[in-house]
């Protein structure tokens, strides 16, 4: 018998919901205790300021390049009202090739369904690397809605468009071999990026990315970021939105472009970062370093014009 890849994708995706749903106790007594870092949250968020919503997408859980600690560390210093998963949050195209699921990236997908658990809007947005949730666009997981996209509207009334923006990109559309070919590389340059820091950690230096440095030192890459900034914002605006929320190109932003408000909340493979509204409705970039935390914030109100 014959089994497609899309069966399997399905299959990859139960397994790893219903092992993190009985491991929290949505289907009844956890299969086993999880760790300390897990269980956490609900105790030492409870005297932090609340913020409206965050934004965080290519987690890429299954990988050794994620950074399931920081995210971890990230999210039990920031509760919200909404939690926006905006995409490639577990990477489908590596698990296919070699399973890799440490009980730290169990960790995150168990504080996920307890954030939803607990009352937060929790709202995923499948991206390219997860592209197997797709189908399951309509349905929860423990509270989590999957959509293909959603609006979110800020306290200062703008309305984002929330997206992963895989469309917008030509090689993902296009060439797909070639995108298989240049996540191999990418992924080189995390295993090496990895132990850089590794070593940078042991001399007392703080996290640098050496893949962040490398994108925005070549020209081509640059030049590829900004026109898929301008892609995503025009059609944000061709749709009657203020402004887009996106992923998928790994670098945190935020921009205005010809009039429309352009947010990237990054990635936690690379720069481990995340975008926040606030409740007044500013909107901020947080960087969660191993060192300091540093923002980019930016009154959404003086980006877009009323």
């Amino acid at each position: 018998m014959t089994v497609s890849s899309t069966s399997l994708q399905h299959a990859l995706l139960l397994k790893t919901f219903d092992a993190s749903l009985a491991q929290d106790g949505v289907h009844g007594s956890p299969a086993h205790v999880s760790s300390p870092s897990a269980q956490d949250e609900d105790d030492d968020a409870a005297d932090r300021p609340r913020l409206r919503a965050i934004f965080i997408s290519d987690l890429h859980i299954g990988t050794p390049g994620f950074q399931a600690e920081a995210l971890l560390d990230f999210l039990k210093h920031h509760p919200s009202d909404v939690l926006y998963l905006v995409g490639d949050i577990v990477d489908g195209w590596q698990l296919r090739r070699r399973w890799f699921w440490p009980q730290s990236h169990n960790d995150v997908v168990q504080k996920l369904l307890r954030r939803a658990r607990k009352g937060c809007r929790v709202v995923y947005v499948p991206g390219n690397h997860d592209e197997f949730a797709r189908h399951f666009v309509g349905h929860a997981f423990g509270g989590v809605e999957v959509v293909h996209e959603t609006t979110h509207t800020t306290a200062q009334g703008l309305k984002l468009w929330v997206v992963h923006g895989d469309h917008f990109d030509g090689v993902i559309q296009c060439a797909k071999w070639l995108a298989y070919v240049g996540d191999w590389l990418y992924e080189l340059t995390l295993r090496i990026n990895r132990h850089l820091n590794s070593f940078r950690a042991r001399v007392g230096l703080p996290y640098w990315s050496l893949s962040a440095y490398l994108k925005l030192k070549v020209k081509k890459a640059v030049n590829f970021i900004s026109d898929f900034e301008v892609a995503v914002a025009h059609e944000a605006k061709r749709r009657g939105f203020d402004g887009v929320v996106c992923g998928h190109i790994h670098h945190a932003e935020i921009r205005d472009v010809n009039g429309t408000l352009y947010c990237n909340d990054g990635d936690w493979v690379e720069s481990r970062t995340a975008l926040v509204e606030h409740a007044d409705g500013h909107l901020e970039i947080v960087h969660w370093g191993s060192h300091a935390v540093v923002r980019q914030r930016v009154a959404a109100a003086q980006v877009v014009p009323a």
